[in-house]
């Protein structure tokens, strides 16, 4: 009996010091990120017949369990990736705001300096050092663009390096975890220590990208991103990278590869920091710059178009002050090609109106015999295009032409008609003097279709015969079916048989002017070309430009245009911000249920430490006790 007591003695010590180590190794690792509760399952030996009786043989340890729960986990992963996702979106967005609000701030001062600039020309139209001021003022607000345009390529270049990093830091994950695997499929999946490594990087994991978890009966773990990239199965790893944009180069893609194959993954479905990039990049990022260009093309083709509708102080029609819009410096980047395509036309994008821009993107895509359409990115609008010799028509404000090649059935094209402009814009005027602040006179005959314009070109001659000035006016009556034009006196009388002209020009009397028609009609338009020093009448149209609704259609002024971008940009920081506090708040519950269930509340442990100390100790004394029967028994038999 005393054998058999030393023996139940010997298991109770056995298993309170299996129980003291677990507890032990659960106090140790309370502060340790990703450690879960162990807990050890203790059970009865199977008891012994003595007799009719059957009497206890002790006990033993049947399992050491790791407190688990999927659903809790699977709940903390998902409120890991909002959270990442609202935090990346969070700070990217914070960066936009100050870059619009403060570092910005020096383009709507700009064009405040040139408007005040125009009203102190029109007081003083002759004065060369206030035409020198204009001039400054407008390189002011062209560097004030070329530096908002640095700053947001510098956004482009930095979320680029961030989606670099984050898919070299996935392909590290995924490496591991394929080797955790192998290592579980040794152990089938009983290695716990395994287990916390493998749920931690799961968890980094999740902070990237969506994950969706697939247990293996091996022990292994198949893991896959953002929904639709199989990142790990069994113990295959495979591997992401990033690869140049399609159809911008700039504006990297990512892709997963499994030996020779390679599949480009849909970032809308990534979710987590990754995804958050990928749309602050392209719902945020490129709209801004698109838009800061549209504002770049509004100043450059308002002041050269205001110019040529005045005269300087050499008599002549004005020069551009800046680089004009269709300029290949100002033109760059207007027209993307995707990889795919197996036609081989070469495309161009000209601004017709800028007031007509939107400031969207585009896709065009054709396809065989003759269907050409652009499909507005943000509206998701589609219009047709027609093809008139080399150019398709029906842009919103813009053509396309067709320089070399031709489409192949199929074939698309992203088309950004304002890129390029907010880095290209310069001043090119250099002389002063040839600011435009006088302005000739052109009426338009009341009873005229409304659908002939005219635009001064040039002034060739002004000493040439009936140069039409005040009280000497000239009236042209043009007719835009036949391309004709016949001229008339300020008596009415006709100084000619009508002539023919080539459109869109007509050069007559000194002075040659375009003629904008939309249809056939006849109408007439009186010139008055007086020039003198001290006009002021263009300067005062130019500095009216400051309140003139000339972009978007009529609906913005120039100022409006930034200021919309920055308050666009101001209301998405401020959705980022509250974003980020609910989905801190919804993390924050599932990590605390996880806790509850798997952490380690160290007031338990102490409690259990005391009560496995005290069986440890009760079961020692019971072999104390079992070792002095024992003994006694062999005294008495002496």
């Amino acid at each position: 009996m005393s054998m058999d007591l030393l023996n139940i003695a010997r298991t109770g010590v056995l298993a309170s010091q299996s129980q003291l180590a677990v507890t032990s190794n659960n106090i140790t690792n309370a502060n340790t990120e990703g450690y879960h509760r162990q807990v050890a399952h203790q059970s009865s030996l199977d008891t012994q017949r003595m007799g009719n009786s059957y009497f206890g043989a002790g006990t033993y340890i049947s399992d050491v369990k790791r407190i688990y729960n999927e659903y809790a986990s699977r709940e903390l992963r998902i409120g890991q990736t909002a959270m990442s996702q609202a935090q990346a979106t969070d700070i990217k967005m914070s960066e936009m705001d100050q870059l619009f609000s403060q570092i910005g701030k020096s383009i709507p001062q700009g064009l405040s300096d040139l408007f005040a600039g125009l009203n102190s020309l029109a007081d003083l139209p002759d004065d060369l050092g206030i035409r020198g001021s204009v001039l400054g003022n407008a390189d002011q607000i062209a560097s004030a663009l070329n530096q908002m345009q640095s700053h947001l390529d510098g956004q482009m270049s930095q979320t680029n390096d961030q989606i670099a990093a984050i898919t070299d830091r996935i392909n590290e994950i995924s490496t591991e975890l394929g080797h955790i695997n192998q290592e579980l499929m040794k152990s089938q999946g009983q290695d716990m220590g395994l287990l916390d490594q493998q749920d931690a990087l799961i968890k980094e994991l999740s902070e990237y990208g969506q994950v969706n978890v697939i247990p293996l009966e091996s022990g292994a773990k198949s893991i896959m991103l953002g929904g639709s990239v199989m990142l790990v199965s069994g113990q295959v790893s495979m591997q992401m990278s990033t690869t140049t944009g399609d159809p911008y180069p700039g504006e990297l893609r990512i892709q997963t590869s499994s030996g020779a194959q390679n599949l480009v993954v849909d970032p809308s479905k990534m979710g987590g920091s990754l995804g958050a990039l990928f749309q602050f990049r392209d719902e945020t990022l490129i709209p801004a710059q698109l838009e800061v260009n549209q504002l770049a093309l509004g100043v450059a083709d308002a002041f050269n178009q205001a110019q040529q509708d005045g005269f300087d102080l050499y008599g002549e029609v004005g020069e551009n002050i800046f680089v004009d819009i269709n300029d290949p410096s100002m033109a760059n980047g207007r027209v993307g090609a995707y990889g795919n395509n197996t036609g081989n036309a070469a495309l161009r994008v000209n601004i017709d109106d800028v007031g007509a821009l939107t400031g969207s993107s585009y896709e065009l895509s054709f396809t065989a015999p003759s269907t050409y359409e652009l499909k507005d990115n943000v509206s998701g609008a589609v219009t047709p295009l027609t093809l008139v010799g080399s150019e398709l028509q029906g842009g919103d404000g813009f053509t396309l032409h067709i320089d070399s090649g031709a489409l192949a059935s199929g074939d698309r094209f992203e088309i950004r008609p304002t890129s390029g402009a907010a880095s290209g814009i310069a001043v090119e005027m250099t002389d002063a003097k040839k600011l435009a602040a006088a302005g000739p006179t052109i009426s338009a005959d009341a009873a005229n279709s409304g659908n002939t314009d005219v635009k001064m070109v040039s002034i060739d001659d002004r000493n040439a015969a009936n140069f039409p000035v005040t009280g000497s006016e000239l009236t042209f009556e043009i007719n835009t079916t036949t391309n004709t034009f016949e001229v008339f006196d300020a008596n009415g009388t006709s100084l000619g048989a009508p002539a023919a002209y080539t459109p869109p020009n007509i050069s007559a009397y000194g002075f040659t002017f375009e003629v904008e028609s939309t249809a056939g009609a006849t109408d007439r338009f009186t010139f008055d070309l007086s020039f003198a020093p001290g006009d002021n009448s263009n300067a005062v149209a130019m500095a009216g430009l400051s309140d003139s609704k000339i972009m978007n259609n009529g609906t913005s002024t120039l100022s409006d245009v930034y200021e919309q971008t920055k308050l666009s940009i101001g209301g998405k920081a401020k959705a980022a911000q509250v974003a980020l506090g609910s989905a801190e708040a919804v993390y924050t519950q599932a990590y605390n249920r996880v806790q509850s269930e798997s952490g380690v509340n160290l007031d338990e442990e102490a409690a259990n430490l005391m009560r496995f100390q005290q069986a440890y100790q009760a079961s020692a004394r019971i072999m104390t006790t079992a070792n002095e029967i024992f003994n006694t028994l062999f005294s008495s038999v002496r």
